[in-house]
Protein backbone atom coordinates (compact mmCIF):
# COMPACT_ATOMS: atom_id res chain seq x y z
CA UNK A 1 0.00 0.00 0.00
CA UNK A 2 2.95 2.27 0.69
CA UNK A 3 4.17 1.97 -2.49
CA UNK A 4 1.09 2.44 -3.88
CA UNK A 5 0.78 5.47 -2.02
CA UNK A 6 4.29 6.81 -3.06
CA UNK A 7 3.87 6.12 -7.21
CA UNK A 8 0.57 8.07 -6.69
CA UNK A 9 1.91 10.76 -5.61
CA UNK A 10 4.80 10.58 -7.67
CA UNK A 11 2.18 10.62 -10.70
CA UNK A 12 0.07 13.67 -9.49
CA UNK A 13 3.23 15.73 -9.00
CA UNK A 14 4.62 14.85 -12.80
CA UNK A 15 1.35 15.65 -13.86
CA UNK A 16 1.14 19.14 -12.46
CA UNK A 17 4.79 19.90 -13.34
CA UNK A 18 4.36 18.94 -17.09
CA UNK A 19 2.36 22.30 -17.84
CA UNK A 20 5.47 24.08 -16.69
CA UNK A 21 8.25 22.00 -18.27
CA UNK A 22 6.42 22.31 -21.14
CA UNK A 23 5.98 26.49 -21.72
CA UNK A 24 10.22 25.90 -21.41
CA UNK A 25 12.23 25.34 -24.53
CA UNK A 26 15.98 25.33 -24.82
CA UNK A 27 17.18 24.95 -28.83
CA UNK A 28 20.99 23.85 -29.54
CA UNK A 29 21.64 25.47 -33.55
CA UNK A 30 24.38 26.51 -36.10
CA UNK A 31 25.75 27.47 -39.19
CA UNK A 32 28.71 25.78 -41.21
CA UNK A 33 29.79 27.18 -43.92
CA UNK A 34 32.97 26.57 -45.65
CA UNK A 35 34.48 27.33 -49.13
CA UNK A 36 37.31 26.87 -51.15
CA UNK A 37 38.69 29.93 -52.66
CA UNK A 38 41.38 31.19 -54.95
CA UNK A 39 42.62 34.48 -53.63
CA UNK A 40 44.99 37.46 -54.67
CA UNK A 41 46.08 39.44 -52.03
CA UNK A 42 47.98 43.12 -52.80
CA UNK A 43 50.25 42.05 -55.63
CA UNK A 44 51.31 38.42 -54.33
CA UNK A 45 50.23 35.55 -56.22
CA UNK A 46 47.36 34.07 -56.00
CA UNK A 47 46.92 30.93 -53.89
CA UNK A 48 44.20 28.28 -52.24
CA UNK A 49 42.49 28.72 -49.47
CA UNK A 50 40.13 26.90 -47.48
CA UNK A 51 38.02 29.60 -45.86
CA UNK A 52 35.39 29.81 -43.11
CA UNK A 53 32.43 32.05 -43.14
CA UNK A 54 31.55 32.97 -39.67
CA UNK A 55 30.45 29.32 -38.63
CA UNK A 56 29.00 29.50 -35.49
CA UNK A 57 27.45 27.12 -32.54
CA UNK A 58 24.92 28.06 -29.96
CA UNK A 59 22.23 27.62 -27.33
CA UNK A 60 18.86 29.51 -26.92
CA UNK A 61 15.66 29.09 -24.75
CA UNK A 62 12.74 30.59 -23.97
CA UNK A 63 10.75 30.47 -20.80
CA UNK A 64 6.37 31.35 -21.07
CA UNK A 65 5.70 32.45 -17.27
CA UNK A 66 2.49 33.66 -17.94
CA UNK A 67 0.80 36.84 -18.46
CA UNK A 68 2.67 37.89 -21.48
CA UNK A 69 5.76 37.67 -19.68
CA UNK A 70 8.92 35.75 -21.38
CA UNK A 71 12.42 35.25 -20.25
CA UNK A 72 14.76 33.80 -22.50
CA UNK A 73 18.80 33.75 -23.43
CA UNK A 74 21.07 33.04 -26.41
CA UNK A 75 24.60 32.19 -26.12
CA UNK A 76 26.80 31.71 -29.38
CA UNK A 77 30.50 30.70 -30.26
CA UNK A 78 32.30 31.50 -33.64
CA UNK A 79 34.59 29.13 -34.57
CA UNK A 80 36.71 28.44 -37.57
CA UNK A 81 35.07 25.45 -40.38
CA UNK A 82 38.11 25.12 -41.59
CA UNK A 83 40.47 25.01 -38.69
CA UNK A 84 38.06 23.80 -36.22
CA UNK A 85 39.89 26.46 -34.05
CA UNK A 86 37.47 28.30 -31.09
CA UNK A 87 37.21 32.35 -31.55
CA UNK A 88 39.40 33.59 -28.85
CA UNK A 89 35.90 35.31 -26.67
CA UNK A 90 34.26 31.60 -26.72
CA UNK A 91 30.37 33.28 -25.84
CA UNK A 92 31.93 36.29 -27.92
CA UNK A 93 28.91 36.19 -30.50
CA UNK A 94 26.22 36.73 -28.28
CA UNK A 95 26.12 36.06 -24.69
CA UNK A 96 22.50 37.60 -23.34
CA UNK A 97 19.38 37.37 -20.91
CA UNK A 98 16.05 39.04 -21.53
CA UNK A 99 13.14 39.55 -19.74
CA UNK A 100 9.85 40.31 -22.99
CA UNK A 101 5.79 41.35 -22.42
CA UNK A 102 3.68 43.80 -23.71
CA UNK A 103 6.04 46.64 -22.90
CA UNK A 104 8.69 45.20 -25.18
CA UNK A 105 11.90 43.67 -23.98
CA UNK A 106 14.64 44.17 -21.92
CA UNK A 107 18.30 42.64 -22.82
CA UNK A 108 21.10 42.60 -20.93
CA UNK A 109 24.96 40.86 -21.86
CA UNK A 110 26.89 40.60 -25.01
CA UNK A 111 24.45 42.15 -28.14
CA UNK A 112 25.25 42.34 -31.77
CA UNK A 113 24.57 46.36 -32.15
CA UNK A 114 20.91 46.57 -33.78
CA UNK A 115 22.14 49.56 -35.64
CA UNK A 116 24.19 47.10 -37.61
CA UNK A 117 21.23 44.77 -38.31
CA UNK A 118 18.84 47.66 -39.73
CA UNK A 119 20.79 48.68 -42.19
CA UNK A 120 24.56 46.82 -43.65
CA UNK A 121 23.28 43.44 -42.56
CA UNK A 122 19.85 43.64 -43.86
CA UNK A 123 20.61 44.18 -47.36
CA UNK A 124 23.62 41.83 -47.34
CA UNK A 125 21.39 39.07 -49.31
CA UNK A 126 24.33 36.78 -51.27
CA UNK A 127 26.24 35.22 -47.97
CA UNK A 128 24.59 36.68 -45.07
CA UNK A 129 27.65 39.00 -44.92
CA UNK A 130 30.00 36.46 -43.92
CA UNK A 131 33.21 35.48 -45.26
CA UNK A 132 35.26 37.24 -48.29
CA UNK A 133 32.29 38.13 -49.80
CA UNK A 134 31.36 40.24 -46.61
CA UNK A 135 30.90 43.83 -46.58
CA UNK A 136 34.42 45.68 -46.02
CA UNK A 137 33.40 49.16 -45.96
CA UNK A 138 30.37 49.59 -43.42
CA UNK A 139 32.24 51.21 -40.54
CA UNK A 140 31.67 52.93 -37.28
CA UNK A 141 31.81 52.14 -33.52
CA UNK A 142 30.62 48.39 -33.33
CA UNK A 143 29.07 48.10 -29.83
CA UNK A 144 27.97 44.50 -28.42
CA UNK A 145 30.17 44.48 -24.93
CA UNK A 146 28.74 45.40 -21.62
CA UNK A 147 25.05 46.02 -23.02
CA UNK A 148 21.77 47.13 -21.61
CA UNK A 149 19.19 47.58 -24.79
CA UNK A 150 15.35 47.84 -24.56
CA UNK A 151 13.08 46.86 -27.63
CA UNK A 152 9.65 48.65 -28.62
CA UNK A 153 6.83 46.30 -29.42
CA UNK A 154 6.33 46.23 -33.28
CA UNK A 155 2.95 48.72 -33.82
CA UNK A 156 1.87 49.21 -37.43
CA UNK A 157 4.97 48.12 -38.55
CA UNK A 158 7.73 50.10 -36.78
CA UNK A 159 9.55 49.00 -34.40
CA UNK A 160 13.14 50.14 -32.41
CA UNK A 161 15.56 49.98 -29.71
CA UNK A 162 17.75 51.96 -28.02
CA UNK A 163 21.10 50.54 -25.85
CA UNK A 164 23.47 51.50 -23.71
CA UNK A 165 26.99 50.53 -23.26
CA UNK A 166 29.24 50.92 -20.08
CA UNK A 167 33.21 51.23 -20.65
CA UNK A 168 33.91 49.98 -16.81
CA UNK A 169 36.56 53.21 -17.11
CA UNK A 170 38.27 50.89 -19.48
CA UNK A 171 36.65 52.25 -22.95
CA UNK A 172 34.20 54.89 -23.30
CA UNK A 173 30.77 54.66 -22.56
CA UNK A 174 28.61 54.26 -26.22
CA UNK A 175 24.96 54.50 -26.94
CA UNK A 176 23.18 52.11 -29.84
CA UNK A 177 19.76 53.25 -31.81
CA UNK A 178 17.71 51.38 -34.51
CA UNK A 179 14.51 51.67 -36.23
CA UNK A 180 12.81 49.08 -38.34
CA UNK A 181 9.70 49.68 -40.35
CA UNK A 182 8.41 46.22 -42.33
CA UNK A 183 5.06 46.88 -44.79
CA UNK A 184 4.36 44.39 -47.53
CA UNK A 185 7.23 44.15 -49.97
CA UNK A 186 8.63 47.37 -48.76
CA UNK A 187 11.15 47.47 -45.62
CA UNK A 188 12.87 50.45 -44.23
CA UNK A 189 15.39 51.16 -41.72
CA UNK A 190 17.47 53.77 -39.97
CA UNK A 191 20.84 53.23 -37.11
CA UNK A 192 22.93 55.19 -35.60
CA UNK A 193 25.76 54.14 -32.71
CA UNK A 194 28.03 56.87 -31.04
CA UNK A 195 31.33 55.91 -28.89
CA UNK A 196 33.56 59.30 -27.72
CA UNK A 197 34.05 61.24 -30.78
CA UNK A 198 33.42 58.59 -32.99
CA UNK A 199 29.73 57.84 -34.51
CA UNK A 200 28.04 56.83 -37.41
CA UNK A 201 24.37 56.89 -38.82
CA UNK A 202 22.52 55.10 -42.00
CA UNK A 203 19.90 54.44 -43.74
CA UNK A 204 18.46 51.19 -45.84
CA UNK A 205 15.57 50.69 -47.89
CA UNK A 206 14.68 47.54 -49.85
CA UNK A 207 11.90 46.41 -51.93
CA UNK A 208 10.84 42.83 -53.02
CA UNK A 209 8.75 42.86 -56.31
CA UNK A 210 8.07 38.60 -56.52
CA UNK A 211 11.57 37.00 -57.77
CA UNK A 212 13.19 40.45 -57.91
CA UNK A 213 14.66 42.39 -54.36
CA UNK A 214 16.40 45.33 -54.81
CA UNK A 215 17.89 47.42 -51.27
CA UNK A 216 20.94 49.35 -50.25
CA UNK A 217 22.22 51.76 -47.97
CA UNK A 218 23.96 55.24 -47.12
CA UNK A 219 25.80 55.66 -44.69
CA UNK A 220 28.16 58.77 -42.88
CA UNK A 221 30.63 57.96 -40.59
CA UNK A 222 32.71 60.27 -38.11
CA UNK A 223 36.08 58.92 -37.52
CA UNK A 224 37.13 61.77 -35.40
CA UNK A 225 38.99 63.94 -37.61
CA UNK A 226 36.97 63.29 -40.64
CA UNK A 227 33.87 61.58 -42.04
CA UNK A 228 33.44 59.56 -44.89
CA UNK A 229 30.70 58.52 -46.95
CA UNK A 230 29.88 54.71 -47.43
CA UNK A 231 26.61 53.03 -49.80
CA UNK A 232 26.04 50.12 -51.05
CA UNK A 233 23.08 48.90 -53.84
CA UNK A 234 22.07 45.10 -53.94
CA UNK A 235 20.19 43.10 -56.08
CA UNK A 236 18.42 39.27 -56.22
CA UNK A 237 16.68 37.18 -58.90
CA UNK A 238 15.38 33.80 -57.30
CA UNK A 239 14.50 31.24 -59.67
CA UNK A 240 13.23 27.92 -58.84
CA UNK A 241 16.13 26.95 -56.59
CA UNK A 242 18.84 29.36 -57.70
CA UNK A 243 19.57 32.74 -56.93
CA UNK A 244 21.81 35.46 -58.47
CA UNK A 245 23.49 38.12 -56.48
CA UNK A 246 25.48 40.88 -57.37
CA UNK A 247 26.47 43.95 -55.21
CA UNK A 248 28.62 46.86 -55.26
CA UNK A 249 29.70 49.72 -52.93
CA UNK A 250 31.92 52.43 -52.28
CA UNK A 251 33.81 54.46 -49.54
CA UNK A 252 35.11 57.80 -49.70
CA UNK A 253 38.40 59.13 -47.96
CA UNK A 254 38.62 60.28 -44.88
CA UNK A 255 42.03 62.15 -43.50
CA UNK A 256 43.79 63.95 -41.21
CA UNK A 257 46.28 66.41 -41.67
CA UNK A 258 48.22 63.96 -44.60
CA UNK A 259 47.53 61.15 -42.79
CA UNK A 260 45.13 58.47 -44.23
CA UNK A 261 42.66 57.42 -42.01
CA UNK A 262 40.53 55.68 -44.49
CA UNK A 263 40.93 55.08 -48.36
CA UNK A 264 38.87 55.52 -50.91
CA UNK A 265 37.24 52.21 -51.84
CA UNK A 266 35.37 50.03 -54.09
CA UNK A 267 34.11 46.38 -53.21
CA UNK A 268 31.74 44.45 -55.45
CA UNK A 269 30.41 40.93 -55.83
CA UNK A 270 28.79 39.03 -58.00
CA UNK A 271 27.57 35.54 -56.46
CA UNK A 272 24.78 32.16 -57.43
CA UNK A 273 23.21 30.19 -54.42
CA UNK A 274 21.33 26.73 -55.37
CA UNK A 275 19.26 26.16 -52.22
CA UNK A 276 19.34 22.19 -51.78
CA UNK A 277 16.65 22.93 -49.33
CA UNK A 278 15.59 25.14 -46.82
CA UNK A 279 18.79 24.93 -44.32
CA UNK A 280 21.62 23.58 -47.11
CA UNK A 281 22.94 25.58 -49.88
CA UNK A 282 25.22 25.45 -52.37
CA UNK A 283 27.19 28.67 -53.75
CA UNK A 284 29.60 30.39 -55.98
CA UNK A 285 30.98 33.71 -55.83
CA UNK A 286 33.41 36.30 -57.29
CA UNK A 287 34.67 39.41 -55.07
CA UNK A 288 37.05 42.41 -55.35
CA UNK A 289 37.90 44.94 -52.80
CA UNK A 290 39.89 47.75 -54.40
CA UNK A 291 41.93 49.97 -52.22
CA UNK A 292 43.85 51.34 -54.80
CA UNK A 293 41.97 54.22 -55.59
CA UNK A 294 43.90 57.16 -53.40
CA UNK A 295 47.63 54.85 -53.68
CA UNK A 296 50.30 54.71 -55.26
CA UNK A 297 50.59 50.99 -54.43
CA UNK A 298 50.86 49.08 -58.17
CA UNK A 299 48.63 46.76 -56.57
CA UNK A 300 46.41 46.99 -53.52
CA UNK A 301 43.64 44.95 -53.66
CA UNK A 302 41.93 41.74 -52.95
CA UNK A 303 39.82 39.42 -55.05
CA UNK A 304 38.52 35.69 -54.81
CA UNK A 305 37.03 33.15 -56.94
CA UNK A 306 34.97 30.80 -54.36
CA UNK A 307 32.80 27.93 -54.41
CA UNK A 308 31.27 26.89 -51.24
CA UNK A 309 28.86 24.80 -48.78
CA UNK A 310 26.38 26.52 -46.25
CA UNK A 311 24.60 24.26 -43.43
CA UNK A 312 22.18 25.61 -41.11
CA UNK A 313 21.08 23.04 -37.73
Amino acid sequence: MKKFTLSAIALVAAAVAAPAFAQSSVTLYGRLNTTVENQKVNNQARKWVVQNNSSRIGFKGTEDMGGGLKASFQLEHGFASDTGAANATFWGREAWVQLAGSFGAIRLGNITPESYFATADYVSMHNHDTGTSSDALYGGPFLNKNKVMYMTPTVGGFSASIAGTAGEKVEKNGTDFAMNYDAGPFHGGFGYSKQGEMNQWAVRALVEAGPVVVGGYYQKDDLGADTRDVWRLAAMYAVGASEFHVNMGRASQAKSGATVLSPKQDQWTLGYNYNLSKRTKVYAFYTKNDLNKNTSAADNEFSSLAMGVRHNF
